[in-house]
């Protein structure tokens, strides 16, 4: 089995998509680059991979898709989704990151997230 690697950190690049293949406005994002589409494999991953789940606080979602975490530890992450989560993550609410396979979970939803 491999050693599982995390997804390169996205660039911040206020007003542009973070682009690429398949990258459309909305629900029609097509993308499998981290930050848009949740791919099966990715969510399976981060389910199998428990213990690398970090519990979290919003603390400020932006329009343009970046939400600031502070985790319960004091520690700051900030990640970025192509739908700004779909408006389903608000400031405050209690989530979950997964850093390593870049899934943001709130509930029962889950998220493709790029670390920034």
């Amino acid at each position: 089995m491999s050693t599982p690697q995390p997804h390169a950190a996205a660039e911040s690049r206020t007003g542009l998509a973070m682009g690429m293949r398949g990258c459309v406005e909305g629900e029609a994002c097509a993308s499998d680059r981290p930050g848009h589409g949740l791919h099966p494999m990715q969510e399976r991953l981060a389910r199998i991979a428990a213990s690398r789940w970090v519990d979290a606080v919003v603390v400020d979602v932006a329009a343009d898709g970046f939400v600031d975490l502070v985790d319960l530890d004091g520690g700051r992450h900030r990640v970025w989704h192509h739908g700004a989560a779909q408006g389903r993550v608000v400031v405050g609410d209690p989530v979950a990151l997964h850093g390593v396979y870049g899934v943001l979970a709130r509930g029962d939803d889950r998220f493709s997230v790029a670390a920034v």
